[in-house]
């Protein structure tokens, strides 16, 4: 699957699935940096009517209309060089074990990150209370440490480090924290989806890095769609 097919797939998804969709249109012509007025235009639509859509004040746009609204996203992205598809690249024919990523319009507070995610912090209170979360990645923590490489894990930043990388399937947790420790390129907040155990060297190792390591037991779906809607706010 292309650039292209892939970005337009996953926000077609995105947008169908939410229960607000128009919000969730807005959040992707943040992403593309594309204002109302552009967006209609290039619709040939008046910039009300985008506007309402996104506010919930027109009844949300049918199949057709999410496409062309889709297309007009690329197609103005292509016009200015293609930046947003360029930077999409690393996240089309990612790796097995990466079950969801996902960029976020605006910056979210780590502290409110984990709240929202009902996480429970095992680091020092102090570590990364005034970072912020742009993003996300939710791993299969098995898949990914046993058969990533090096030039694949980059794929898990998407296009900003500042992210939560959730880990499901921990047994221990040392060989995650291991990982990230090794890499030059560190994440924002890292968290165990419902552990086995949590090894204190785990613990450890995520303090020397200064990163909060999050333990949260929601359930799988209910977490996937709680970090989506954090997007959509």
């Amino acid at each position: 699957m292309n650039i292209k097919d892939a970005l337009s797939e996953k926000m077609a998804g995105e947008i169908t699935l939410s229960p607000k969709p128009g919000q969730t249109i807005r959040k992707w012509r943040n992403v593309f940096n594309i204002n109302q007025t552009e967006l209609a235009k290039h619709l040939n639509l008046s910039p009300s009517v985008v506007s309402d859509y996104e506010s919930g004040r027109r009844k949300s746009p049918g199949i057709q209309t999410i496409k062309k609204i889709i297309v007009a996203f690329i197609e103005i992205d292509e016009s200015r060089g293609g930046k947003i598809l360029r930077q999409y690249d690393s996240m089309v024919d990612s790796h097995e074990g990466v079950l969801d990523i996902m960029e976020y319009p605006f910056s979210i507070p780590a502290v409110d990150f984990i709240k929202e995610i009902e996480g429970n912090v095992l680091t020092s209170k102090n570590i990364g209370v005034k970072k912020n979360v742009k993003g996300f990645t939710l791993v299969d923590s098995v898949k990914t440490i046993e058969m990533i490489n090096s030039n694949d894990y980059s794929r898990l930043y998407g296009w900003s480090n500042e992210r939560a990388i959730i880990f499901t399937g921990v047994r221990y947790g040392r060989s995650p924290m291991i990982a990230i420790r090794v890499h030059p390129v560190k994440p924002t907040v890292i968290v165990y989806h419902n552990p086995g155990s949590v090894d204190p060297l785990a613990v450890k190792l995520a303090e020397r890095e200064n990163i909060p390591l999050v333990v949260t037991k929601m359930r799988l779906e209910d977490l996937r769609t709680k970090l989506v809607k954090l997007g959509e706010k």
